[in-house]
């Protein structure tokens, strides 16, 4: 058996090929929110157990039963990874004094940590891109991010997505449905699993969201939210609505949509996909109004939304999309001694330029070279010889078209590469 160390089950490497893929994913993300006002934030990767334990709630699954949390050895401090980044950044804007001058829009990403049985689409590590908007107090800005995410899905081509949205009211309105849900719950006692009955007086709400199919009926018959929201509630609710009719995105309302994060009030959405079997969650959020005052802060709206990388990443290649490929200017193949000195300058003259140059390491034959750089995709090989070297000049070589290979003297090497890369690229679009 081999002794080779292996990765932790859940959290996984991401190699060279697939690693583009993300880059180019970052990269539409960074632009598209760009667009809409968002500015980026850092959070650590570690934070006090605290503030998931108040933020999410003791009785999730994720305080419960996924979180990695530990003791600090060297001040007994209690320690956790975070399982998700709303609460960091809540922290971070209190800490920071962050909303003195007016509400932020505020966007992150990074890793999240939860333990969980690994399967597609769900991982031990895994990515979000997560979006939050602090400060802003009605309809508008709900609308707001379901319209981005919206517009993200048709920037990647993406098809299959669906949106899913509810109303979780206000705390009075949620206590009152709370009491109904447990009376009705209490009724069927014998109907309930042990999760359920785990959590039927500390937080019935989370039974909605069961997974377990021979509960199904008595939850589909529960008591729902919606009936016990005020005017204010409704009137918010509805706002949402009308501005994503007015933008022609269809939402299907589901009374059952309550999330699994305990600090969310009014509005709550979650784009679904049945393409990713049962990970069909690719993006969710909703408004979280109480948070800031619960962590310590002055009480202030907020809504925010986070994205799985992984299922999004996964949906995408699904659909036929596979990372461009990303190719350097130049190949640099040197023969001898002087010539590989001689090449370093070289390529170091064409990178100051602009140019993605890929220099050849570690010996080899004329032939193995130019294979090399054959194989880079490289439309152009710049070839030095210990003659070329002496005599300050380069060997400038086509490899996708057809033509000469020409002598070039270093101080002209830029422009001689410019003038091929651009021809190259007026031939391919004609």
């Amino acid at each position: 058996m081999s002794n080779t160390l292996q990765a932790i089950r859940g959290m996984n490497d991401i190699l060279p090929a697939e690693a583009e893929l993300w880059e180019q994913f970052e990269d539409m993300i960074r632009d598209w929110l760009r667009a809409y006002g968002y500015k980026p934030i850092r959070m650590p990767l570690v934070e006090p157990t605290p503030l998931f334990s108040r933020a999410i709630g003791e009785v999730t699954d994720i305080v419960e039963k996924e979180m990695y949390s530990f003791e600090d050895a060297l001040n007994g401090e209690k320690l956790t990874l975070r399982p998700e980044g709303t609460a960091s950044c809540v922290r971070a804007v209190l800490q920071h004094n962050m909303l003195y001058d007016g509400p932020k829009r505020l966007w992150y990403q990074g890793p999240m940590f939860r333990h969980e049985r690994p399967q597609k689409g769900r991982y031990r590590q895994f990515h979000q891109i997560g979006v939050e908007a602090l400060g802003f107090a009605g309809p508008d800005i709900d609308a707001e991010q379901i319209l981005m995410t919206a517009r993200l899905w048709d920037d990647l081509g993406l098809e299959g997505i669906r949106l899913e949205i509810n109303s979780l009211g206000s705390v009075e309105e949620r206590q009152q449905h709370r009491a109904a849900l447990i009376a009705y719950f209490e009724q069927h006692a014998a109907q309930l699993d042990a999760d359920a009955q785990r959590r039927l007086h500390s937080n019935p709400l989370r039974i909605l969201d069961t997974k377990n199919p021979d509960m199904q009926a008595l939850v589909e018959a529960a008591p729902k939210l919606m009936d016990y929201l005020g005017e204010e509630s409704l009137k918010h609710f509805e706002g949402v609505q009308a501005i994503l009719r007015d933008a022609g995105i269809h939402a299907r309302v589901n009374p059952r949509l309550v999330r699994g994060l305990d600090y969310y009030n009014l509005t709550v959405f979650e784009w679904v996909t049945d393409q990713l079997g049962a990970q069909g969650t690719v993006c969710a959020g909703g408004r979280y109004d109480g948070l800031i005052a619960q962590l310590g802060g002055k009480p202030a709206p907020a809504c925010g939304f986070a994205m799985g990388v992984e299922r999004l990443l996964a949906l995408w290649k699904d659909q036929g999309n596979q990372a461009l490929a990303v190719a350097p200017d130049v190949y640099l193949v040197a023969q001898g001694d002087v010539a590989g000195r001689f090449a370093f300058r070289v390529a170091e003259e064409l990178r100051s330029s602009g140019f993605d140059v890929l220099q050849h390491c570690g010996g080899g034959s004329f032939k193995s070279q130019m294979k090399r750089a054959d194989g880079s995709g490289a439309p152009l090989a710049v070839i030095i010889g210990d003659d070329e070297a002496n005599a300050g000049v380069v060997s400038l070589k086509p490899l996708r078209e057809a033509g000469e290979q020409q002598k070039v003297a270093l101080a002209d090497l830029a422009e001689a590469v410019n003038n091929l890369i651009f021809s190259t690229d007026e031939t391919e679009d004609d």
